[in-house]
């Protein structure tokens, strides 16, 4: 569905009732929706007319589909096989409800990962995962009784869920919702009009806001807004800094996963923000960077390694659906390895690297794409950037980027050379792109995020993988 009301009343119904939300995402092709429909055995499905004819497409070779709710169904046409109707604004007051006599352990949510390689993955969660999605909404967005929330993420990712219905409504927030995509003039005309005062998005819209420019900001009414969080990727340090430039208050980035279900690592409310990091663990969550190849834990900072965590946290992922052997794989050592990899400095702030599999080795030096992408954003061509590995016959693999320009810029020769020079006095020689590619923009997720595993494939002539996450796969 789209952002209605019937999504959200819905997804909590679900769980009252003890039964598995499977949150998807509304523009979801057919065979997407099939891959994840079959492999959880889903038996209903709730929707809109406007979605229905993708759902018809496929209903043939989904046995345990058995219910195809319409929550717009206008009598037009007749239902078919398997449809029902329902109308929120015909349907009668229930006066009492049977709820589920669920326990911490009983499952709720059951979130699609895209794969990298072959098929998405089912993570997972159960009703326990509110305690950590209760704690970390209160302290980590700071909401309070009289704040009007609005939280920019898609409920068909784990974000629009976590932090999008259960954890303001298990604080009694009021929060608002934007049913259209990304828009300067758009966003700020909704955080004006319904006076918004925590506001939690990604880094990509971010970025997009920066490129929109701040004259724009100076057009609304934004006074307001009192606490800016961000997730989803990596926030670069220039967009924390022209945040509290701009608006007079610093986006605070937080780290997380689908597999975590909840904040783990992050910049509270007061606490001092080095732009560009992670921050630090949420209070009852154990966090190391561990060696990639003993999983244990570096005692110095500094060392780049992987993201690991104790496992036990109530929101944590408890398998991957029908996927028992890939689940296990993820802990090594008694750790939870989220694969993204990590520095931690002498202050215990972490310091986002890339995927474990994203970070660039050239000639034995390990280059971080985050720190090359922030570097190229302060470059004033820069509008975007994204940063993979390409092969290379004497380094194994050398830095490529992709980068699409502000507006007025020319993707030139001279262009290409500026910007690499600014790289290699910047950051080292090392670090420079070999190459640059100007691109109009950058593949992402609908949920916002750079799909920069699709540029790599590209370089390296490997499987795409899933694409149905995807912006524009057309």
């Amino acid at each position: 569905m789209d952002k209605v009301p019937e999504l959200y009343f819905g997804f909590l119904g679900i769980l009252k009732i003890g039964a598995i939300a499977q949150p998807l995402f509304s523009a979801f092709g057919d065979e997407s929706l099939h891959v994840r429909l079959d492999n959880a055995e889903t038996t209903a499905i709730i929707t809109q007319k406007k979605h229905v004819s993708k759902v018809r497409k496929i209903r043939e070779s989904l046995p345990s589909l058995k219910h195809i709710i319409i929550v717009d169904y206008d009598g037009r046409k007749p239902l078919q096989e398997r449809e029902v109707s329902f109308s929120l604004e015909e349907a009668g007051a229930v006066e009492n409800l049977d709820i589920f006599p669920a326990t911490a352990e009983t499952p709720s949510v059951l979130h699609y990962t895209s794969g990298t390689t072959g098929q998405p993955k089912g993570v997972q969660h159960v009703h326990y995962s509110l305690i950590s999605q209760y704690l970390t909404t209160k302290w980590v967005l700071d909401l309070q009784e009289n704040d009007i929330y609005w939280c920019t993420a898609d409920p068909g990712w784990v974000t629009g869920t976590s932090y999008g219905i259960i954890g303001p409504w298990s604080l009694g927030i009021t929060q608002c919702v934007l049913d259209t995509g990304f828009g300067a003039e758009n966003w700020y005309k909704f955080i004006e009009k319904h006076k918004v005062t925590v506001w939690y998005s990604a880094p990509t819209a971010i970025r997009s806001l920066m490129k929109a420019g701040e004259d724009i900001v100076q057009k609304h009414d934004l006074s307001s807004l009192r606490h800016l969080a961000s997730v989803g990727e990596p926030l670069n340090a220039e967009a924390v800094i022209w945040s509290e430039k701009v608006y007079g208050l610093p986006f605070h980035d937080s780290f997380w996963q689908t597999e975590t279900g909840s904040i783990m690592i992050t910049n509270y409310p007061g606490m001092k923000i080095k732009p560009g990091s992670m921050g630090k663990p949420f209070p009852g969550i154990t966090a190391a960077i561990v060696d990639p190849e003993t999983f244990e834990p570096y005692d110095e900072p500094g060392k780049i390694g992987l993201i690991a965590f104790r496992p036990g946290w109530p929101a944590m992922m408890r398998t991957y659906w029908r996927n028992e052997e890939t689940y296990k794989s993820k802990f090594k050592n008694n750790w939870y390895l989220s694969g993204d990899r990590s520095t931690v400095d002498k202050d215990g702030y972490f310091w986002f690297v890339g995927r474990d599999d994203d970070v660039i080795n050239t000639g034995g030096h390990l280059v971080s794409p985050f720190e090359v992408e922030s570097a190229l954003l302060e470059h004033e061509t820069v509008a975007e950037s994204a940063v993979v590995s390409k092969p290379d016959d004497i380094n194994m693999e050398v830095v490529k980027a992709f980068v699409a320009l502000k507006p007025g810029n020319e993707a030139t020769a001279d262009t290409e050379l500026q910007i690499m020079n600014f790289i290699r006095k910047k950051l080292s020689p090392l670090a420079m792109p070999q190459e640059i590619e100007f691109v109009d923009s950058l593949p992402k997720t609908r949920s916002g995020k750079i799909m920069r595993r699709l540029l790599h494939a590209k370089e390296w002539g490997e499987e795409i993988g899933d694409t149905s996450t995807l912006e524009d796969d057309e």
